[in-house]
């Protein structure tokens, strides 16, 4: 039995602790953390691995995006293979055109048999109407390109070339 906190990224704290048995795919995670968040589940989402500074990594999509064989999805992803421990983290996006963003966290992994799995036993807050809006920035990096400002290559500045003459 695993027992997960999931943490919607809003200001207002929004949690869901979840008890779901080890042998759950994450398919089927997908839809009971969206129906106990009120969403009925119909959506498409994407699980993502992460560290402990939730830094996004791979991608577990809900369909194998492969055009050929068996890619990664989560029907073939077991939860007590991707995320087998304690403190084991996902980022979960539920509806891409939203991007409901959850945090997803193991807080407790035992063999202990519970009945009546998967089961809510903790809401904190209530989901907005909306999604918060996303913002993606970009780490600058050096990518061997001049800057705008920098003017000292062979042909000299563009800028001041009268085009009008030609």
């Amino acid at each position: 039995m695993y027992k997960i906190r999931v943490i919607l990224d809003t200001k207002k704290d929004v949690i869901r602790t979840i008890l779901v048995d080890s042998h759950l795919n994450l398919e089927d995670l997908h839809s009971t953390i969206a129906k106990s968040f009120g969403f009925k589940g119909q959506e498409l989402a994407s699980f993502y691995r992460t560290d402990d500074e939730w830094t996004q990594g791979e991608e577990i999509p809900l369909f194998n995006m492969e055009e050929v064989g068996t890619g990664i999805s989560m029907q073939n992803c077991l939860l007590k293979e991707i995320i087998p421990v304690v403190n084991d983290k996902l980022i979960y996006v539920y509806d891409f055109l939203k991007m409901w963003t959850f945090y997803v966290d193991v807080i407790e992994v035992s063999e202990e048999k519970t009945p009546d799995l998967p089961k809510i036993i903790l809401t904190v807050g209530e989901i907005p109407d909306e999604a918060p809006e996303k913002e993606f920035i970009a780490e600058k990096r050096d990518d061997g390109f001049v800057d705008e400002d920098d003017n000292d290559d062979e042909f000299g500045d563009f800028d001041e070339f009268d085009y009008n003459e030609y």
